[in-house]
């Protein structure tokens, strides 16, 4: 079964953990954290804020950042609101020196996400995959969706997400221009979202726990998604050794996932199809 598989193959998660590892250690990830650097790191409210206008956003930056960065906001694009503290000095006082500023209340300011913006293309750990499904294990990743209540939706993101889950709607949505390894990629992480994270958990580690459960399963199904997943664990993890902690924590959870996962796709008597090369 496919469950017995996982389970006697713990060289999955280590392999994962090593691949994020090295990731960590790249001149590729120094640059990464360069880029993001420039970006804010915005408050929980702003958080709400900026979902509750752009529930599609991941990565948010005001006009003249984006244009610091070499990209420029789409002409037309509406302005996503957030609030920016107005800090003060208090000019009554001139003989303190280095005087702290004093916060005043709070303003709307705009920004835009990179999905609103064009120009130079940005610093990326995160490599689309390539390749065909023919097996069509997409069809059978649809069916698991719809044994646990989910349907699944190919749609048009306009922008960098390959992938959502609602629970308020038993919804999941996969981006239909991708490859189709990509899109078996994205819906088995989707799943993990639906089968792992409706009691809410803190959002990075949700989604270390859904792509690790992803690259499980592919590696399982003889799609290597290396060149995606590990730079994607690392994003939200932090990389280093917080990243092989976080996902040696939940290595019971993602074993688990994969294995329901797997074994409701074999359950339809196709488990020989899956591919005993992966490693």
């Amino acid at each position: 079964m496919a469950k017995n598989f996982v389970s006697n193959r713990p060289d999955l998660i280590e392999k994962l953990t090593r691949g994020v590892a090295s990731l960590g250690e790249s001149k590729s990830w120094e640059q990464y954290l360069d880029f993001q650097g420039k970006f804010y790191d915005y408050s929980y409210k702003n958080t709400l804020l900026i979902l509750a206008q752009a529930d599609h956003a991941t990565q948010v930056a005001g006009f003249r950042t984006w244009e610091k960065l070499g990209r420029s906001v789409k002409k037309g694009e509406k302005a996503i609101w957030i609030l920016a503290p107005m800090l003060y000095r208090d000019k009554t006082d001139s003989y303190v020196e280095n005087q702290d500023k004093v916060l005043r209340g709070f303003k709307f300011v705009p920004v835009f996400d990179v999905s609103q913006t064009c120009g130079d293309p940005l610093p990326s750990i995160c490599n689309p995959l390539y390749g065909d499904d023919p097996h069509d294990h997409f069809g059978r990743l649809v069916e698991v969706a719809a044994a646990i209540g989910f349907s699944v939706q190919d749609h048009d993101f306009q922008g960098t997400s390959n992938g959502d889950c609602t629970f308020e709607l038993a919804r999941i949505r996969v981006e239909i221009s991708n490859s189709p390894a990509q899109r078996v990629k994205t819906l088995v992480h989707e799943l993990s979202h639906a089968m792992l994270h409706k009691d809410e958990i803190a959002r990075s580690l949700a989604e270390l726990e859904a792509e690790s459960v992803a690259y499980v399963v592919c590696q399982v199904l003889g799609i290597d998604s290396s060149d995606y997943t590990f730079g994607y664990v690392a994003t939200w993890a932090g990389g280093g050794s917080g990243a092989i902690e976080s996902i040696r924590s939940s290595c019971h959870r993602i074993q688990t996932t994969a294995s329901s996962i797997l074994e409701m796709m074999g359950s339809q008597g196709r488990i020989g199809e899956f591919s005993n090369k992966a490693a």
